[in-house]
């Protein structure tokens, strides 16, 4: 796009949030590639407004830990924080963070609805989407043929282990699969949760009763731990998205499972070895295909105690809009633009000759069911989370039991003992029993 156009847009939304003078905002970020790629062109931003921005860019888990702390305690070191679309409906409830309300010029109705009511509570917005993703199945396709496989459309989890023992070579570092073994809610359990709904599992009854040591999470977690010491890479408990992606970049992955946002960054071709070997499928199933692809949405949140609420507010409009992704093409490739926030995006004929993987994340995103996220009824909403308060804490201790069990520090029967003692006592202690 032009640069006047640029200019004179982000001068627009400034002017609309009524910044007066320049500010300097603070906006806690995640290590990740799209992010990475906004602070990039956010020169853009701090040029036609004035402001300055004093980047915090931190790991997950890190992340998550150091937001929930500062808003919590009103602690006032952001002035934007990167968040999802767990935490956003509960905080926007509690208080803790600044509706949006974007010009015109922004077109909120252009970002699909799932993602928008995702990122809403009581009717109001209070995260702007920078992307969303589900989650599905990618896969080498020179291995497979070498090998003699195909993948179906609709793999299960017997198939998935099967073709990782026949592609898994550890001789010249080839592993069959790579999947998130890095303790967290958002890391390791991300995957977990959707093995555990596709098993037939689910965290809690109808009744809030915890389901941890059922047959079900039994099931699922032996295959995890089971397929990963045979056909996983080493240190797998250290890895999580971004050491997966270098893994599978680099040639070392027969098999991943994991977020359609990795897409792109797969098949570009700057930065991925394996662009033009890599095929991609659905998310694997068992007994169910509900909840075995996940939902989630990165976005950006103003919290209350923000000290620059207008300039924070002025920098999300400019860097979720439509014409930020248009810039994003024009810099880096269309490749690579932010996926799953708005409908225009998929009507990009640029977009869907870069991307052959475009459709597929669409149809995953938009078919993943955050209200029927199991095969038995739940009295909660959430895929690989559940959308309440407690969920972050206990989501996070039993990632660090599965986690034990995945580093052979501990029996599954063993660990989920514990998750479920450590749960039960949560929910009784909230008041949920």
């Amino acid at each position: 796009m032009a640069l006047r156009h640029l200019v004179a847009g982000a001068a627009m939304l400034a002017a609309t949030a009524g910044a007066a003078s320049a500010a300097t905002i603070t906006i806690a970020t995640v290590n990740n590639g799209d992010m990475i790629k906004m602070q990039k062109l956010a020169p853009k931003w701090e040029a036609a407004t004035g402001n300055k921005i004093n980047w915090v860019v931190l790991e997950e888990n890190v992340l998550r830990q150091r937001v929930t702390t500062d808003i919590a305690t009103k602690g006032g070191q952001f002035d934007i924080l990167t968040i999802g679309s767990y935490e956003t409906p509960i905080w926007g409830k509690q208080g803790w963070l600044v509706p949006l309300d974007f010009p015109a010029a922004y077109d909120t109705a252009d970002v699909f609805p799932g993602v928008r009511d995702a990122l809403s509570s009581g009717g109001k917005v209070y995260a702007a989407p920078f992307y969303a993703e589900s989650s599905f199945t990618l896969y080498r396709k020179d291995l497979f043929d070498k090998a003699g496989l195909t993948m179906p459309a609709k793999p299960t989890y017997d198939d998935i282990a099967g073709f990782a023992d026949k592609l898994t070579d550890k001789a010249h570092e080839q592993y069959g699969i790579c999947l998130r073994g890095k303790a967290g809610w958002g890391e390791n359990m991300a995957f977990v949760d959707t093995l555990v709904n596709g098993f037939g599992g689910r965290w809690f009854d109808e009744k809030w009763n915890a389901q941890l040591n059922t047959k079900p999470w039994h099931d699922a977690l032996t295959w995890y731990v089971d397929l990963l010491h045979r056909d996983g890479p080493p240190g797998v408990t250290g890895n999580g998205f971004n050491e997966n992606l270098a893994l599978f970049t680099t040639g070392h992955c027969g098999i991943w499972i994991d977020a359609t946002s990795a897409a792109g960054l797969v098949y570009d071709k700057s930065s991925s070895q394996v662009w033009d070997k890599t095929g991609f499928t659905a998310a694997p199933h068992g007994v169910t295909a509900n909840g075995t692809g996940w939902f989630w949405a990165w976005a950006m949140a103003v919290p209350t105690t923000s000290k620059q609420p207008e300039a924070a507010k002025s920098f999300l409009a400019w860097s979720t809009s439509k014409d930020y992704i248009k810039l994003v093409g024009d810099t880096f490739g269309y490749t690579v633009l932010p996926p799953g926030t708005r409908i225009s995006t998929y009507a990009n004929a640029d977009y869907i000759k870069a991307a052959p993987f475009a459709e597929t994340v669409k149809a995953s995103i938009l078919t993943a069911d955050i209200t029927h996220p199991t095969k038995d009824p739940v009295p909660y909403t959430g895929i690989q989370y559940v959308a309440i308060p407690e969920f972050q804490a206990m989501g996070t201790e039993v990632g660090q039991l599965v986690s034990a069990a995945l580093a052979g520090q501990s029996t599954v029967d063993a660990a989920l003992q514990k998750a479920q003692d450590s749960v039960s006592s949560t929910m009784e202690q909230a008041g949920y029993k």
